[in-house]
């Protein structure tokens, strides 16, 4: 299996996405095909102990952060995100990562590898793993800030096969992300979509309030992008502060003034706030294109480029795409 890595996007690359190449290949069963400039990335590999199962793909542009997406990627066809696309799209890559721009990537998937049949709009779907046994998945985190109720239905379909086929949770709950747990709240967006996820064959368990989300009460909330980013992003925010604030303490001072229940339920909640953590999880699949795609953090470092090498690798060896080819999606006119 062959996953083709965007090593030119992100803050940190190439040096750290070369670094997450690295690990990668030693923990799973993996090729991997770093795609951008072909000097560079020779040179870090040689320093980085190269193994026989990375390779390089020549890439001579760079969409950079802040580039109109549609733009770059057409006026940048030989741009990292752009070859990386191309790669699956070919059937030479199995999966591909990246950390450039999001709107970037989407653009260049969406324009390279097309849209599954009957799909209305491709979406991202984040996984946080709050202290529960499953994750909890997301969608949409960022790409559709406005959306129709048939939009937030086939999301909540695509997240719940990527739900099944790669992380095991049998029926999820789909919940759908509003401003009351009542089936009457919301606005007409909320209340439209609620009435047609009640028509499918999905779990749907209502509406699911912003305070629940950490407490695992759905394994899928639905949600316009606009809502999704926000959501996402104050999460993240909430983890980094926490993680901020426990560093401050010296471990060595923690065992001298914690002991007991006290220790215990700091460790809990250490463990607690990694799970938020998006380095520990990696990134957001892109579902709904013909082709397994993960966009990771923009600041991403090795930890994190090797965790979403894991996703794309897990939602390939599971058949995610070929799941969501052969899924059933509901329509306006007649809701599956």
């Amino acid at each position: 299996m062959l996953i083709a890595v965007d090593a030119m996007g992100g803050e940190y690359a190439p040096r750290e996405v070369v670094k997450g190449a690295v690990e990668a290949v030693k923990e799973f069963p993996i090729d991997i095909a770093l795609v951008g400039n072909k000097a560079v990335l020779e040179m870090l590999l040689r320093r980085s102990k190269r193994r026989s199962n990375i390779s390089v793909v020549q890439a001579s542009q760079v969409v950079m952060e802040g580039e109109e997406p549609i733009q770059a990627v057409r006026n940048k066809p030989d741009s990292s995100v752009v070859v990386g696309a191309n790669l699956v799209r070919d059937g030479i890559a199995n999966g591909f990562v990246s950390a450039g721009s999001t709107g970037a990537v989407v653009v260049a998937s969406f324009l390279s590898l097309g849209i599954v049949k009957g799909i209305e709009r491709v979406a991202l779907c984040g996984v946080i793993e709050p202290t529960q046994p499953n994750p909890t998945l997301l969608i949409d985190v960022g790409v559709n800030p406005n959306c129709r109720p048939i939009f937030l239905v086939q999301f909540a379909q695509l997240a719940n096969i990527l739900a099944e086929q790669v992380f095991g949770i049998n029926s999820p709950r789909v919940g759908l992300l509003n401003n009351g747990a009542e089936e009457i709240k919301g606005n007409t967006l909320a209340k439209e979509t609620h009435q047609l996820l009640k028509k499918t064959n999905l779990n749907f368990i209502g509406n699911v309030e912003a305070f629940d989300v950490m407490k695992g009460k759905a394994d899928i909330i639905v949600m316009d992008g606009f809502t999704g980013n926000v959501l996402a992003k104050t999460i993240e925010g909430y983890s980094e502060i926490i993680q901020s604030l426990l560093e401050l303490q010296e471990a060595s001072e923690l065992d001298r003034q914690l002991s007991g229940a006290a220790l215990a339920q700091y460790v809990q909640m250490v463990s607690a706030i990694k799970k938020l953590d998006y380095k520990e999880v990696g990134g957001a699949c892109l579902l709904g294109v013909n082709g397994n795609v993960v966009i990771t953090h923009g600041r991403s470092r090795a930890k994190t480029i090797k965790n979403a090498i894991r996703l794309a690798y897990l939602a390939a060896r599971q058949g995610v795409i070929e799941a969501i080819k052969n899924g059933q999606y509901a329509t306006e006119q007649q809701p599956s």
